[in-house]
């Protein structure tokens, strides 16, 4: 009993949250009028942000919230003389017009809709979370004043002790989740091959995550093939406490003795 009182709290919270958010074109909504059950109505919000209602007509509602709706319907109800003090209710059955796109690696890439306030990790949880291969930082890119806004977030930083805030989301938002950098290694190690480049991570961890050295393997004259600045590769000898960069190719020499 009490888990059914607590999902319908959350469900009733869930709609005033919506309900503050504009409405605009596709939003399906169930219009009724109290004690006048003939007046119910199932309509979706036209691409000119309009409704269509018995009586009253077509009625312009996109851009403004479900209470500003009601009241404005209840209005025409009135002054057409059509119900006497009416009290008017819309309840939102699909909130398709304010919707966040979470691309990349993510379990369920795809445009969700934002019909309460919501952060960046509570979208990347509607989106099955970050794919193995998914970096840790995620670019999201907004739209305000006719400008593209592009920023990035530390997403492993969110969930330190102390550490970056949780960001919210507004409606058009995209949420882009890159491809984790890697680092390749061939050689005398015992599973050459690409791998995930982790943070701050060192040549030694490299050796480690390659599965250590054949026994024909040394870590004499170790190296790293590199792109340079110009995008020309560079082979730079290393040790095994060198930090590695994203697409660094690394040589494990087999020893001469």
């Amino acid at each position: 009993m009490k888990k059914l009182i607590f999902a319908c709290l959350m469900l009733f919270a869930g709609t005033l949250q919506a309900a503050d958010n504009p409405l605009g074109t596709g939003d399906m909504l169930r219009f009724t009028v109290y004690g006048n059950p003939d007046m119910t109505t199932e309509t979706r919000v036209t691409a000119a942000g309009t409704i269509s209602l018995p009586l009253v007509g077509e009625v312009k509602v996109g851009v403004i919230s479900v209470p500003a709706a009601e009241h404005k319907i209840a209005k025409l109800l009135e002054t057409g003389k059509f119900i006497k003090q009416p009290q008017v209710n819309i309840i939102i059955e699909q909130f398709i017009s304010q919707q966040v796109s979470v691309l990349g690696e993510v379990l369920k890439p795809g445009r969700y809709p934002l019909d309460h306030p919501s952060t960046l990790t509570d979208l990347l949880a509607i989106a099955g979370g970050v794919t193995p291969n998914g970096s840790d930082q995620i670019t999201v890119i907004s739209h305000k004043d006719g400008k593209s806004i592009r920023q990035e977030y530390d997403l492993r930083d969110m969930f330190r002790k102390n550490g970056s805030p949780d960001v919210a989301v507004s409606s058009g938002d995209i949420i882009y989740v890159p491809r984790a950098p890697v680092f390749y290694i061939y050689g005398e190690v015992q599973r050459p091959g690409a791998f995930r480049l982790e943070r701050d991570m060192i040549v030694a961890q490299a050796l480690a995550t390659g599965g250590g050295l054949t026994p024909r393997g040394t870590e004499r004259s170790l190296r790293i093939k590199r792109r340079n600045a110009k995008g020309e590769l560079e082979t730079i000898s290393t040790e095994a406490s060198t930090p590695l960069l994203p697409d660094d190719v690394l040589q494990v020499q087999e020893s001469l003795f």
